[in-house]
């Protein structure tokens, strides 16, 4: 109940906020949809990547994935999947608000369950490699993801899927994709904070900081990873789901399976708020969106240059991210006890003595 409470004050902030915002600013309810899927990505992709040590290059897999299981289940309830997705011409498609919804609900659900199938087998595969040939592993697999699609003309091959048209005001389709993703972000960071204050958050850290004394210590760290990345990919699946109903159209490379843009950002947004932590992706993925913005606004053409210095000045000077930075400029802000030892030195300054550094 300590450690919850501690979150209490900034979460009601950012809850008070979320729901505010997309009124106090109607022009940018777009921008702030995407703000709360970028703090998914970079919440799931920390239950790997930060809590548990394992890099994956492939998370956007899920993404892809429950995407299309989405828009196939919302087409195949009430057209033929194939004729609509022909390329001599879509049939008329006319959605009333309850096969719209009936759809859309359904096919989050099932976009989230099927992700997680994909997940498990996925894991069984590469939870077999380690350190950089995991993350290349991943990356090998999502890049294939989008070319296999891409392929596959029944899914709209490279020709892509319009997704169905909301039946009602575009303002308030714009407002239901908001919260929709707001409800997701929220959703995931309160998961994600009470399973890391449980013995299965213990276990995945034990993984992190040395998997083979964690599997002596009777941990089964192959169920551990699966279940971990089966949580990350149930979030993910959903969020592809509602993004490709925002965006109202997807198609292999650029929107299901980005791997060279929300692959990497997913990765980028924890390193900069400090993976291993739970608040670090949030801070990440709210500073990095604010710079994607701001670039993409007033600095076109230069945005992937400005992007790519902040990951070069994140990775050089900040390697341990803004959170962790700050755990280590002020401990005792983040509830740190850092122990003297018998002769009232701290750790560090002891370390110092013993290697001469300290000497005078």
């Amino acid at each position: 109940m300590k450690e919850h409470s501690k979150h209490l004050v900034p979460g009601l902030v950012i809850l008070v906020f979320g729901v505010a915002a997309p009124f106090l600013f109607p022009n940018y309810v777009f921008q702030f949809a995407i703000l709360w899927l970028m703090i998914t990505f970079a919440l799931t992709w920390d239950t790997m990547g930060g809590q548990m040590g394992y890099n994956s290059l492939g998370n956007i897999v899920f993404f892809g994935v429950g995407m299309y299981v989405s828009a196939l289940i919302q087409v195949g309830l009430y057209y033929d999947i194939g004729d609509y997705t022909a390329a001599y011409g879509a049939i008329k498609v006319d959605y009333t608000m309850e096969q719209y919804f009936t759809g859309l609900i359904l096919g989050l659900i099932a976009a989230g369950l099927f992700a997680v199938v994909v997940a498990v087998a996925f894991g069984s595969i590469v939870f077999g490699l380690r350190g950089p040939y995991f993350a290349i592993g991943t990356l090998g697999v999502a890049l294939a993801a989008g070319e296999l699609i891409g392929a596959w003309d029944w899914v709209g091959a490279g020709s892509g899927i319009s997704m169905p048209v909301y039946p009602g005001d575009p303002d308030d389709r714009a407002l239901l994709y908001y919260f929709l993703l707001f409800v997701l972000g929220v959703a995931t960071f309160l998961f994600l904070m009470c399973l890391y204050s449980t013995r299965f958050g213990l276990a995945i850290n034990a993984i992190r900081d040395d998997e083979e004394k964690a599997e002596a210590m009777g941990i089964h760290t192959k169920r551990h990873k699966t279940v971990a990345w089966s949580i990350s990919a149930f979030f993910l699946g959903i969020s592809g789901g509602v993004f490709g109903n925002m965006a109202g159209f997807i198609e292999p490379l650029e929107v299901a399976f980005p791997t060279v843009t929300f692959g990497i950002f997913m990765v980028v947004m924890s390193l900069l708020g400090g993976k291993g932590t739970l608040w670090g992706p949030v801070l990440g993925a709210t500073l990095f969106h604010i710079v994607k913005e701001v670039t993409w606004t007033q600095l076109l053409g230069w945005q992937w240059v400005v992007l790519g210095l902040l990951i070069i000045i994140n990775v050089v000077f900040f390697q341990q991210g803004i959170i962790g930075w700050a755990q280590d400029k002020w401990p005792e802000r983040f509830g740190i006890v850092v122990e003297e030892d018998a002769g009232g030195l701290t750790d560090q300054e002891t370390a110092e003595v013993l290697t001469g550094k300290g000497a005078g």
